[in-house]
Protein backbone atom coordinates (compact mmCIF):
# COMPACT_ATOMS: atom_id res chain seq x y z
CA UNK A 1 0.00 0.00 0.00
CA UNK A 2 1.65 3.51 -0.97
CA UNK A 3 2.23 6.34 1.59
CA UNK A 4 -0.80 7.96 -0.46
CA UNK A 5 -2.80 5.56 -0.11
CA UNK A 6 -2.40 5.11 3.64
CA UNK A 7 -2.81 9.31 4.06
CA UNK A 8 -6.34 8.88 2.51
CA UNK A 9 -7.55 6.52 5.13
CA UNK A 10 -6.16 8.17 7.76
CA UNK A 11 -9.15 9.64 10.22
CA UNK A 12 -7.74 13.35 10.09
CA UNK A 13 -8.18 13.57 6.52
CA UNK A 14 -11.44 12.45 6.37
CA UNK A 15 -12.86 14.70 9.39
CA UNK A 16 -11.25 17.86 7.48
CA UNK A 17 -12.31 16.80 4.00
CA UNK A 18 -16.07 16.48 5.73
CA UNK A 19 -15.33 20.23 7.80
CA UNK A 20 -14.52 21.60 4.62
CA UNK A 21 -17.45 20.78 2.84
CA UNK A 22 -19.47 21.94 5.97
CA UNK A 23 -18.38 24.98 5.66
CA UNK A 24 -19.11 25.60 2.45
CA UNK A 25 -21.80 24.44 2.46
CA UNK A 26 -22.61 27.50 5.28
CA UNK A 27 -20.98 30.12 3.42
CA UNK A 28 -23.66 29.56 0.76
CA UNK A 29 -21.50 27.60 -1.92
CA UNK A 30 -23.87 26.13 -4.88
CA UNK A 31 -24.76 21.89 -4.01
CA UNK A 32 -22.83 20.90 -6.75
CA UNK A 33 -20.05 22.82 -5.18
CA UNK A 34 -19.99 21.69 -1.58
CA UNK A 35 -18.65 17.95 -2.12
CA UNK A 36 -16.06 19.28 -4.47
CA UNK A 37 -14.77 21.75 -1.90
CA UNK A 38 -14.65 18.88 0.75
CA UNK A 39 -13.14 15.90 -1.62
CA UNK A 40 -10.10 19.09 -2.24
CA UNK A 41 -9.25 19.31 1.15
CA UNK A 42 -9.36 15.95 1.76
CA UNK A 43 -7.03 14.85 -1.25
CA UNK A 44 -4.73 18.02 0.02
CA UNK A 45 -4.73 17.20 3.16
CA UNK A 46 -3.16 13.78 2.31
CA UNK A 47 -1.19 14.38 -0.77
CA UNK A 48 0.89 16.93 1.87
CA UNK A 49 1.63 14.08 4.29
CA UNK A 50 2.35 11.44 2.00
CA UNK A 51 4.79 14.35 0.37
CA UNK A 52 6.53 14.89 3.76
CA UNK A 53 6.86 11.43 4.71
CA UNK A 54 8.58 11.23 1.44
CA UNK A 55 11.36 13.57 1.93
CA UNK A 56 10.30 17.02 0.50
CA UNK A 57 12.74 19.83 0.21
CA UNK A 58 10.44 21.98 2.61
CA UNK A 59 8.39 19.97 4.46
CA UNK A 60 7.05 21.10 7.68
CA UNK A 61 8.47 18.86 10.50
CA UNK A 62 5.96 17.35 12.41
CA UNK A 63 5.48 17.65 16.55
CA UNK A 64 8.23 15.83 18.30
CA UNK A 65 7.32 12.49 19.49
CA UNK A 66 7.86 11.69 23.12
CA UNK A 67 11.64 10.74 23.24
CA UNK A 68 13.00 7.82 24.27
CA UNK A 69 14.72 9.17 27.45
CA UNK A 70 11.95 10.95 28.24
CA UNK A 71 10.08 10.88 31.56
CA UNK A 72 6.81 9.87 30.11
CA UNK A 73 5.54 6.35 31.43
CA UNK A 74 4.76 4.11 28.00
CA UNK A 75 1.66 3.30 27.98
CA UNK A 76 0.04 5.71 30.56
CA UNK A 77 -3.00 7.63 30.22
CA UNK A 78 -0.38 10.86 29.98
CA UNK A 79 1.60 9.36 27.53
CA UNK A 80 -1.98 8.83 25.35
CA UNK A 81 -3.42 12.41 25.74
CA UNK A 82 0.07 14.02 24.84
CA UNK A 83 0.21 11.67 21.64
CA UNK A 84 -2.96 13.02 20.41
CA UNK A 85 -2.23 16.73 20.57
CA UNK A 86 1.11 15.98 18.88
CA UNK A 87 -0.67 14.51 16.00
CA UNK A 88 -2.98 17.23 16.56
CA UNK A 89 -0.18 19.75 15.63
CA UNK A 90 1.45 17.79 12.83
CA UNK A 91 -1.74 17.30 10.96
CA UNK A 92 -1.78 21.72 11.98
CA UNK A 93 1.47 22.05 10.08
CA UNK A 94 0.01 20.18 7.20
CA UNK A 95 -2.39 22.46 6.69
CA UNK A 96 -0.83 25.33 7.48
CA UNK A 97 2.29 24.39 4.68
CA UNK A 98 0.19 25.86 2.11
CA UNK A 99 -1.35 29.05 3.90
CA UNK A 100 1.57 31.52 4.65
CA UNK A 101 1.52 34.75 2.13
CA UNK A 102 -2.41 34.22 1.30
CA UNK A 103 -4.65 36.93 2.48
CA UNK A 104 -5.95 36.02 5.71
CA UNK A 105 -4.71 32.75 5.93
CA UNK A 106 -0.98 33.78 6.51
CA UNK A 107 -2.67 34.63 9.96
CA UNK A 108 -3.71 31.03 10.92
CA UNK A 109 0.35 29.51 9.41
CA UNK A 110 1.29 32.37 11.72
CA UNK A 111 -0.07 30.82 14.63
CA UNK A 112 2.39 27.02 14.16
CA UNK A 113 5.07 29.07 17.39
CA UNK A 114 2.50 28.97 19.74
CA UNK A 115 0.75 25.29 18.37
CA UNK A 116 4.27 24.28 19.27
CA UNK A 117 5.00 25.99 22.73
CA UNK A 118 1.40 24.21 23.51
CA UNK A 119 2.59 20.78 22.64
CA UNK A 120 5.65 21.37 24.47
CA UNK A 121 3.68 22.58 27.74
CA UNK A 122 1.73 19.30 27.39
CA UNK A 123 5.07 17.37 26.66
CA UNK A 124 6.20 18.81 30.44
CA UNK A 125 3.14 18.14 31.69
CA UNK A 126 2.83 14.43 30.59
CA UNK A 127 6.12 13.95 32.32
CA UNK A 128 5.00 15.79 35.54
CA UNK A 129 2.17 13.15 35.36
CA UNK A 130 4.71 9.98 34.97
CA UNK A 131 6.61 11.45 37.78
CA UNK A 132 3.68 11.90 40.15
CA UNK A 133 2.72 8.54 39.60
CA UNK A 134 5.85 6.76 40.31
CA UNK A 135 5.63 8.39 43.67
CA UNK A 136 2.09 7.47 44.09
CA UNK A 137 3.16 4.05 43.29
CA UNK A 138 5.47 3.92 46.36
CA UNK A 139 2.24 4.67 48.83
CA UNK A 140 -0.14 1.90 50.03
CA UNK A 141 -3.48 4.06 51.26
CA UNK A 142 -5.36 1.08 52.08
CA UNK A 143 -2.16 -0.12 54.16
CA UNK A 144 -2.06 3.07 56.16
CA UNK A 145 -5.79 3.69 56.91
CA UNK A 146 -5.71 -0.57 58.35
CA UNK A 147 -2.33 0.47 60.51
CA UNK A 148 -3.73 3.88 61.67
CA UNK A 149 -6.93 2.26 63.01
CA UNK A 150 -4.95 -0.75 64.67
CA UNK A 151 -2.79 2.23 65.95
CA UNK A 152 -5.57 4.26 67.24
CA UNK A 153 -7.25 0.94 68.86
CA UNK A 154 -4.00 0.43 70.93
CA UNK A 155 -3.63 4.03 71.58
CA UNK A 156 -6.90 4.03 73.37
CA UNK A 157 -6.02 1.27 75.82
CA UNK A 158 -2.05 1.96 76.34
CA UNK A 159 0.26 2.63 79.08
CA UNK A 160 1.58 6.27 79.46
CA UNK A 161 4.79 5.39 78.95
CA UNK A 162 4.20 4.23 75.37
CA UNK A 163 1.56 6.30 74.72
CA UNK A 164 3.64 9.13 73.19
CA UNK A 165 5.60 6.60 70.57
CA UNK A 166 1.79 5.11 69.35
CA UNK A 167 1.32 9.26 68.92
CA UNK A 168 3.87 9.44 67.08
CA UNK A 169 3.62 6.88 64.73
CA UNK A 170 -0.28 7.93 64.25
CA UNK A 171 1.26 11.30 63.45
CA UNK A 172 4.08 9.88 60.56
CA UNK A 173 1.06 7.62 59.14
CA UNK A 174 -1.54 10.86 58.85
CA UNK A 175 1.92 13.02 57.19
CA UNK A 176 2.03 10.01 55.23
CA UNK A 177 -2.06 9.87 53.52
CA UNK A 178 -1.50 13.75 53.37
CA UNK A 179 1.34 13.68 51.15
CA UNK A 180 -0.40 10.58 48.94
CA UNK A 181 -3.50 13.11 48.81
CA UNK A 182 -1.58 15.97 47.39
CA UNK A 183 -0.20 14.12 45.00
CA UNK A 184 -2.91 12.59 44.20
CA UNK A 185 -4.65 15.91 43.13
CA UNK A 186 -1.95 17.05 41.61
CA UNK A 187 -1.59 13.97 39.38
CA UNK A 188 -5.30 14.49 38.40
CA UNK A 189 -5.47 17.91 38.10
CA UNK A 190 -2.57 17.25 35.19
CA UNK A 191 -4.47 14.97 33.96
CA UNK A 192 -7.47 16.87 33.50
CA UNK A 193 -5.45 19.99 31.58
CA UNK A 194 -3.51 17.34 29.48
CA UNK A 195 -7.14 16.18 28.12
CA UNK A 196 -8.39 19.32 27.69
CA UNK A 197 -5.11 20.74 25.94
CA UNK A 198 -4.68 17.63 23.89
CA UNK A 199 -9.13 18.20 22.65
CA UNK A 200 -8.22 21.83 22.38
CA UNK A 201 -5.60 21.32 19.99
CA UNK A 202 -7.64 19.29 18.00
CA UNK A 203 -10.54 21.44 17.85
CA UNK A 204 -7.95 24.57 16.88
CA UNK A 205 -7.50 22.03 13.53
CA UNK A 206 -10.96 21.47 13.02
CA UNK A 207 -11.16 25.14 13.27
CA UNK A 208 -8.26 26.57 11.06
CA UNK A 209 -10.02 24.06 8.55
CA UNK A 210 -13.22 25.91 8.46
CA UNK A 211 -12.07 28.91 8.59
CA UNK A 212 -9.61 28.10 5.30
CA UNK A 213 -12.68 26.52 3.57
CA UNK A 214 -14.83 29.78 4.17
CA UNK A 215 -12.37 32.18 3.30
CA UNK A 216 -11.26 29.68 -0.03
CA UNK A 217 -14.99 29.42 -0.86
CA UNK A 218 -15.68 33.43 -0.40
CA UNK A 219 -13.17 33.98 -3.52
CA UNK A 220 -14.31 31.51 -4.92
CA UNK A 221 -18.32 32.53 -5.72
CA UNK A 222 -18.30 36.14 -4.70
CA UNK A 223 -19.84 35.92 -1.05
CA UNK A 224 -18.63 38.85 0.52
CA UNK A 225 -19.32 38.22 3.65
CA UNK A 226 -17.35 34.83 4.33
CA UNK A 227 -13.85 37.10 4.71
CA UNK A 228 -15.57 39.00 7.27
CA UNK A 229 -17.01 36.13 9.17
CA UNK A 230 -13.32 34.42 9.04
CA UNK A 231 -11.38 37.30 10.05
CA UNK A 232 -13.79 37.20 13.14
CA UNK A 233 -13.57 33.29 13.68
CA UNK A 234 -9.92 33.78 13.50
CA UNK A 235 -9.52 36.45 16.13
CA UNK A 236 -11.77 33.66 18.18
CA UNK A 237 -9.22 30.98 17.25
CA UNK A 238 -6.39 33.20 18.24
CA UNK A 239 -7.68 33.95 21.55
CA UNK A 240 -9.12 30.23 22.26
CA UNK A 241 -5.35 29.45 21.76
CA UNK A 242 -3.85 31.77 23.91
CA UNK A 243 -6.15 30.97 27.30
CA UNK A 244 -5.07 27.84 26.36
CA UNK A 245 -1.44 28.33 26.41
CA UNK A 246 -1.41 30.44 29.67
CA UNK A 247 -3.90 28.03 31.31
CA UNK A 248 -1.12 25.28 30.60
CA UNK A 249 1.89 27.43 32.13
CA UNK A 250 -0.79 28.26 34.86
CA UNK A 251 -0.91 24.40 35.63
CA UNK A 252 2.71 23.39 35.02
CA UNK A 253 3.75 26.17 37.51
CA UNK A 254 1.07 24.65 40.30
CA UNK A 255 2.78 21.19 39.27
CA UNK A 256 6.31 22.22 39.87
CA UNK A 257 5.25 23.74 43.10
CA UNK A 258 3.52 20.08 44.27
CA UNK A 259 5.92 17.66 43.09
CA UNK A 260 9.26 19.91 42.07
CA UNK A 261 10.63 20.56 38.64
Amino acid sequence: MSRFTEELRDPWALLLGATAAGAAWAVGVPPVGVPVAGVAVWLIKAFASAWQSTGGESRTEPARPVAAGSAVTPGSAEEAWLRRAERAAASFADLTASMRGQLLLDRIAAMRPQVDDTVGTLRRLAGHASVTASALARFDPRFLEQERVRLAQARQTARQEVAGDLDRSIAALDAQREVYDRLSGARERVLARLQSGAISLEGLVARAVEISAMTTASDGVGVGDGVGDGAHALDELTSELDLTRQSLHEVEKAARHDIGP
